[in-house]
């Protein structure tokens, strides 16, 4: 048998974007028959929704595509980095946070930006955070991760991320 991928999404509040992002990868993943090949997660780089559930906005554009999640947001911990064999952040932001925590070149190599994985984004493309927007920009980011999403499982399908 072989081993698990474990995934961690990160964003900045883990309430919009990286549970978004966790939740549509396992759906995804369920859906090609490789729901067994992963395990995702997702974290914030900052404490401020620590334990508070997903953004409901977010929750009812997915809702609308057929997705329905829960959770609880929670901060992202150095230890995470040793955890995860990859970590996909949102932006440049995130990027830059999680790269600080990495203790070497080795956990430096597991964050990449999800959008690489869109097909119709620019290279350094950001996931938009619609938090102070209103439910089109929340419709916007959804496309723009499951575009993405859809992106990531089959690299990881097709074997280019091992």
């Amino acid at each position: 048998m072989s081993r698990v991928i474990k995934i961690c999404f990160v964003c900045l509040g883990n309430v919009v974007r990286s549970p978004l992002a966790e939740h549509l990868f396992k759906q995804v993943a369920e859906q090609a028959g490789s729901s067994g090949k992963y395990s995702a997660d997702s974290a914030g780089t900052g404490a401020w929704h620590v334990g508070e559930p997903p953004d409901p906005r977010m929750r009812r554009v997915a809702a609308a595509h057929g997705l329905v999640y829960d959770g609880k947001a929670r901060q992202l911990r150095p230890g995470d980095l040793e955890k995860y064999d990859f970590l996909f952040v949102m932006d440049q932001e995130n990027q830059t946070d999680v790269k600080r925590m990495a203790r070497d070149q080795e956990q430096f190599n597991k964050i990449h930006l999800l959008r690489e994985f869109d097909p119709i984004s620019e290279p350094g493309t950001a996931v938009p955070d619609p938090y102070y927007g209103n439910i089109y920009d929340f419709e916007e980011t959804y496309q723009s991760i499951e575009r993405s999403i859809r992106g990531l499982l089959q690299a990881f399908e097709s074997g280019q991320l091992k």
